[in-house]
């Protein structure tokens, strides 16, 4: 397993379309757990010290759970772990990798036991989300109770990383605009797409080596399953966001006789396809620009003149204009339609953050590209020239493990037509998400079925209405696959909820605290 980086750029050979809307990409992860985005282009601590390894564990899966790990003072009052784990879970005596955890101790003194946290992704980092945002992460009283840990998982950030490109040759990967190899959805054009997956799948490979195989999350399950063991708790209290959820609903499906206090926010379907999740997340992300325009023609400093419809339409009109004709930022990259797709997607995760829609039509209509890619540069932690985590990379490796990636070219051009049908002004870009890991070096691992946790302990599921990432009715699904599940509902717009409203928050911590579940039904608003 090698950490080297790719040497050369990967030639991009057609102009890119977003390959699926995130299924919540790290960065914009970030913005669902309320980090504003006041701090573009400011910079932060994301890493944490590498603290010392424990002893190797012996050549079982059991003596992986009976790590002592070698906590050591961190950042801001913090704790600082690395454990192993084996880098394929059928055989405990092969290669190990490292995952990396941080820990906010309890501020009461004395834990109830500790709270595992993941925000999401896949390729969000657990550790720099409680190191940089406990406050986000957790109330108050969650974190006197509880001890708190995030961790990265494996593939994502200072555990053992995917790595692809170097920092041009993944701006050349997202931000190049390539030749024009015919209309979209065409033979040529599909050939082409597949090809640049084969080759970005090859340039993982040959930098991440055979960790690439094994960063799908029924691996992360039984990681979880080893950190629960390790921190000596007999069953797990479990805080997931977005892709969090699914991490969490296999975890108790896996080993529902462990489940402790689940909570599971902005929840995913564990049985939806990936042509499902991009067709009910672009449906979602239209309804919420929907939801935005009708909030900004109300005001007297909105960019746009006359009613919903016709804002819609002009948005329509500029994301054709720069597709046919893209602008040129001041640091010389060019600014595609996917590109501002991605501008346009990453303030919708968070009502607080539409004043930057405003910007972004207004600047964008001038010719002026910079407020754009900021917040592309946002959504893929790109700062200065320089990618600071390997979120995207990740994203796609753990992705393409998670769903079949044998796609069918007539279903793609029948799902790409639907997605027009029921998204008029963003679906029309959103097609042939199923190419992104058409190519990729290693077969998808995982099924996309329905889980039940029989004879779990009751789990809350929490969903938002106006979610449009993880759509209010992924709520409604998992809480009904689960067999003792609770929904929790938040009446309102953005990804996720717990930490954006008081009575969310109230619910969710009688449950985390006191075991208190809401009755069915409640409703906050």
């Amino acid at each position: 397993m090698s950490d080297v980086e790719s040497e050369g750029p990967v030639t991009r050979g057609l102009r890119r379309r977003p390959v699926a809307i995130a299924v919540t990409l790290a960065i914009a992860l970030v913005v669902s757990a309320c980090v504003p985005l006041a701090f573009l282009g400011q910079g932060e601590d994301r890493g944490t010290p590498a603290p010392s390894l424990p002893a190797e564990p012996e050549n079982t899966v059991e003596s992986f759970a009976e790590q002592e790990p070698g906590w050591q003072p961190c950042l801001d009052g913090m704790q600082c772990a690395d454990v192993y784990a084996p880098l394929d879970w059928t055989d405990p005596a092969g290669e190990r990798i490292t995952l990396h955890l941080v820990k906010h101790p309890a501020t009461g003194g004395d834990p109830i036991g500790t709270l595992f946290v993941n925000p999401g992704g896949p390729g969000a980092s657990g550790a720099d989300y409680v190191a940089n945002s406990i406050a986000s992460a957790v109330q108050p009283e969650v974190a006197r109770a509880y001890d708190v840990i995030g961790w990265d998982p494996r593939g994502v950030g200072q555990s053992s990383p995917v790595s692809c490109l170097d920092a041009a040759a993944m701006d050349e990967y997202l931000f190049g605009l390539g030749e024009d190899v015919g209309e979209v959805g065409s033979d040529t054009w599909i050939a082409a797409a597949q090809a640049e997956s084969e080759e970005f799948g090859s340039a993982c490979a040959a930098s991440t080596g055979d960790l690439l195989a094994h960063v799908d999350t029924g691996s992360t399950v039984q990681d979880l399953d080893m950190l629960r063991g390790i921190v000596g708790d007999e069953t797990l209290n479990y805080l997931g966001y977005s892709y969090g959820t699914y991490i969490g609903a296999r975890y108790a499906d896996a080993y529902p006789e462990k489940v402790g206090r689940l909570v599971l926010d902005g929840a995913m379907d564990p049985a939806a396809s990936l042509s499902e999740v991009v067709r009910e997340q672009t449906r979602g992300f239209e309804l919420a620009l929907r939801a935005y325009v009708t909030d900004c023609i109300e005001r007297r400093d909105c960019p746009f003149t006359g009613d919903v419809e016709e804002s819609m339409t002009a948005i329509g009109v500029l994301l054709d204009r720069i597709d046919a004709d893209p602008l040129q930022g001041s640091d010389g990259r060019m600014l595609s339609s996917s590109t501002m797709l991605t501008a346009i997607i990453t303030p919708l995760y968070s009502q607080s953050n539409w004043g930057y829609l405003d910007q972004l039509f207004e600047t964008a209509a001038d010719g002026d590209a910079d407020v754009a890619l900021s917040l592309a540069d946002f959504y893929y932690d790109r700062q200065g020239g320089e990618y600071l985590s390997n979120s995207t990379e990740a994203f796609s490796a753990i992705n393409c493990l998670d769903y079949p990636n044998d796609p069918d070219v007539d279903q793609m051009r029948a799902d790409a037509q639907e997605l027009e049908e029921i998204a008029p002004t963003i679906g029309r870009f959103q097609g042939y998400g199923d190419l992104a890991c058409a190519g990729w070096p290693f077969p998808g691992v995982e099924e996309r079925t329905a889980v039940t946790a029989a004879g779990s302990a009751p789990i809350l599921v929490v969903g938002t209405t106006g979610d449009p990432a993880t759509p209010y009715r992924w709520a409604e699904s998992l809480a009904d696959q689960l067999e003792n599940a609770t929904l929790l509902t938040y009446q309102g717009e953005g990804h996720t909820a717990y930490g954006e409203n008081a009575c969310i928050n109230s619910a969710v911590d009688a449950y985390l605290l006191e075991g208190v579940m809401p009755r069915s039904g409640v409703t906050c608003s």
